[in-house]
């Protein structure tokens, strides 16, 4: 397999609304969502990344590949728990009122300049999506930093990028009733 290339902001790719994928995936799309997975766990091997000039990264989408479909890959280890998904046309079926953001901002594979500020998201989130690694629909009850990640990924499937959340103007305006991590 090729190494896969992340696009960089701003090709037109992240801006548009992905397609959905036929479910079962087809040999082609579930081909793209290993190879998405494969890439986020290269990107975490530090020795691979440095040699093959590659930033570290726990989510990467097929838009941000150049493919615009619905499907992203997640690979990150949380307090000691693993969280890994290969997920086809997720969709946040259910969100709280109550608002997070990471103190330190977001950051992006395929956006290389820094926007510093506070990327404000849904503190708990119910996702519904194909996972690959389970051959199934599931439900994903998200909280906190993984939910942070989760909705990340799936504006990637929608052709937003995380500084679109910022507040122009004050980009570190605390909110009420918003917690930061």
């Amino acid at each position: 397999m090729k190494r896969l290339q992340v696009v960089q902001d701003p090709n037109p790719t992240l801006r548009k609304r992905a397609m959905a994928v036929a479910i079962p995936l087809s040999n082609e799309d579930e081909s793209i969502l290993l190879s998405l997975l494969k890439y986020v766990h290269l990107s975490q091997d530090k020795p691979y990344a440095e040699k093959h000039k590659i930033r570290e990264g726990i989510g990467l989408a097929a838009p941000q590949i150049g493919i615009s479909k619905r499907m992203t890959a997640i690979s990150y280890i949380r307090e000691e728990k693993k969280v890994e998904y290969a997920l086809a046309n997720p969709i946040i079926v259910k969100q709280s009122v109550k608002q997070i953001a990471l103190q330190s901002g977001e950051g992006c594979l395929s956006v290389d300049k820094e926007f510093p500020g506070y990327v404000y998201r849904a503190n708990k989130i119910t996702v519904k999506a194909y996972d690959l690694l389970q051959k199934k629909e599931i439900l994903i009850d998200a909280e906190g930093f993984d939910a942070i990640v989760l909705q990340h990924e799936i504006d990637h499937l929608n052709g937003v990028l995380f500084y679109d959340h910022l507040d122009k103007r004050d980009p570190f305006k605390e909110k009420q009733n918003a917690e930061l991590l």
